[in-house]
């Protein structure tokens, strides 16, 4: 995943009491996607626009459960595949073992 989050401590004029705080590094959110942070005067990114990066998130949260249930529909469909061979090669290994144990007969000339 390109995004990590990372644990930081605002400067001391902005919080006097350095409380620790949980975000991303908008240089690193930037090369993802430049929507998704503030920029200053000078055009480079200021800030993560967390607003639009937990939009971001759920459609990709979507996205991936849409995918979850694509492949949990095809491992029934391979389970159910599976049940079938399964019930095929158990007849066939049922009729393979009468016909060893069934008297042969051979017409004589």
């Amino acid at each position: 995943l390109a995004l990590q989050p990372v644990t930081f401590c605002y400067k001391q004029e902005l919080d006097p009491d350095g409380i620790a705080q949980f975000g991303l590094v908008a240089e690193q959110v930037e090369k993802v996607n430049p929507d998704l942070v503030a920029r200053d005067e000078q055009g480079k990114p200021y800030t993560v626009r967390y607003e639009a990066v937990n939009a971001m998130l759920l459609n990709e949260f979507l996205k991936a459960h849409r995918k979850l249930d694509q492949q949990q529909a095809m491992i029934d469909r391979q389970q159910k595949q599976i049940e079938a061979l399964t019930s095929i090669v158990q007849k066939v290994s049922d009729q393979i073992a009468l016909s060893k144990t069934a008297p042969q007969l051979v017409a004589n000339p």
